[in-house]
């Protein structure tokens, strides 16, 4: 058996691992790369392998550096079955069409206002393009297991995080692989705690808050700080979100906080067209997270859902102070900057960040106190407040991730640390190997290990 990093090795986005068992090729995960620029240059180059050698996908979840590249697999060649759960397969469907229609308008402006140094400006991939990976998804159901082939099964099970995410084990050779894709927080306001693996060889384990612990902090009134300071102020609150879960997480604490009368009548605006549709993927799947219907309805009424890009326009030039959730979390793109153009170089300002900058997005830059941000080739001088609630979180902690591994019946031959920065993946494999004595590696980007 062969298993091949080629993403989320060293660094967060581009989860890709290969495996390869007598003759069969599976892909856990078909992430985009996100961050600088060499990071984004990775999703452009090809595979070591020829997609159309690939038999199966597994996903873990549908966020973005999960399955961003799946368009361009099936590009080039891709004819397998991409499995997923019910949920993921329709986050997916919602972000790889968000994903090609935010590229589609950016190469747009590109060459029509000339700051790209491609001439012309191309889109990774079209929404043409995105629509051709639909026909290839299989709905699996959680704790179910099922065959791959005669000789190779996998299950899901429940991994907090976002609707519809798992953890995969992968069973193969006599061998029990376990991979934990992204996991949720064990006190998470909206889903439940992961489930923790009983058993496994082989652990491949995300590591993206291996060197950190949440603060103790109540998120919801750092949030009711902010947001009363701002008002005050007469300026505007923006909050970078992931249209998927994190959104709605905030929405929950939001409305929370004006049913207790802790903040002020002023407009709440939704501006994510994908968010407002998550949820009703909210509505739809009730056994994956903590809501009511009536609680789901109830929250929704508090806010004003933007859906046309007119109206997002008619929302920044009103100049009176408001709440806007908008996409992207990173900054990386989206309408959060068409709104940045015009409030970053205000002092009046606040941008709340809620959720994990990977480096060299712009997220992370104003978290590094960047002085100017470039948008769409202009550089804005950052006047505006820039805060972060480490709360709102979709990641668990280093204690998460320990406690993950705490109910394993035998020690497993190894775990592999993925989807993490350096600092991170090493300072969680000193912690699993000083508590649990487990053998940990940092695999590198394209390292092949061989199992016997």
């Amino acid at each position: 058996m062969k298993i091949q990093f080629l993403g989320a090795a060293g660094t967060v986005t581009g989860s890709k691992t290969l495996i390869e068992s007598n003759g069969i090729r599976i892909l856990i995960d078909c992430g985009l790369f996100q961050g600088g620029h060499e990071l984004r240059q990775q999703n452009w180059e090809p595979l070591p392998v020829l997609p159309s050698t690939i038999d199966f996908v597994l996903l873990t979840h549908g966020h973005l550096d999960h399955c961003g590249w799946l368009p361009i697999l099936v590009n080039q060649g891709f004819e397998g079955k991409i499995y997923c759960t019910s949920p993921s397969k329709a986050i997916t469907q919602l972000i790889l069409r968000d994903s090609a229609k935010i590229q589609e308008e950016e190469a747009e402006k590109a060459n029509k206002e000339k700051y790209s140094k491609h001439n012309p400006a191309k889109p990774l991939y079209t929404v043409e393009e995105a629509e051709k990976v639909l026909p290839y998804f299989r709905v699996i159901q959680k704790d179910q297991e099922f065959n791959l082939d005669a000789e190779i099964t996998a299950r899901y099970f429940y991994a907090g995080h976002i609707l519809g995410a798992c953890s995969i084990e992968l069973n193969l050779e006599g061998k029990k692989l376990v991979f934990s894709g992204d996991i949720g927080r064990d006190n998470d306001d909206l889903l439940f705690p992961a489930v923790k693996p009983k058993q496994a060889d082989y652990v491949f384990l995300e590591s993206t808050y291996g060197n950190k612990l949440h603060p103790e902090n109540d998120p919801k009134e750092e949030l009711a700080e902010y947001i009363n300071e701002a008002y005050e102020k007469g300026g505007n609150i923006v909050i970078p979100s992931f249209a998927v879960e994190r959104a709605q997480a905030v929405m929950y604490l939001i409305w929370q906080l004006k049913k207790e009368g802790k903040i002020p009548d002023m407009p709440y605006i939704i501006d994510t067209p994908m968010g407002i549709e998550m949820l009703q993927l909210f509505v739809e799947n009730r056994q994956w997270h903590k809501l009511r219907i009536d609680q789901c309805e109830e929250m929704c009424q508090i806010f004003s859902m933007i859906t046309e890009y007119e109206d997002t326009i008619a929302a920044i030039y009103d100049d009176q102070p408001k709440v806007v959730i908008a996409a992207s979390g990173m900054l990386t793109g989206g309408r959060v900057l068409s709104y940045l153009e015009r409030y970053i170089v205000r002092p009046e300002t606040t941008v709340v960040i809620v959720g994990y900058q990977a480096e060299g997005t712009r997220g992370r830059k104003l978290l590094d106190g960047e002085k100017e941000i470039k948008i769409y080739g202009k550089y804005y001088p950052v006047e505006a407040k820039i805060v972060e609630i480490e709360g709102l979180s979709a990641h668990g902690d280093q204690k998460d991730l320990l406690e993950w591994l705490s109910e394993l019946e035998q020690k497993p031959e190894t775990v592999f640390l993925v989807h993490g920065e350096t600092e991170a993946l090493t300072t969680l494999q000193n912690e699993i190997e000083g508590k649990y004595q487990f053998r940990c590696e940092i695999p590198y980007q394209g390292q092949v290990v061989e199992i016997n």
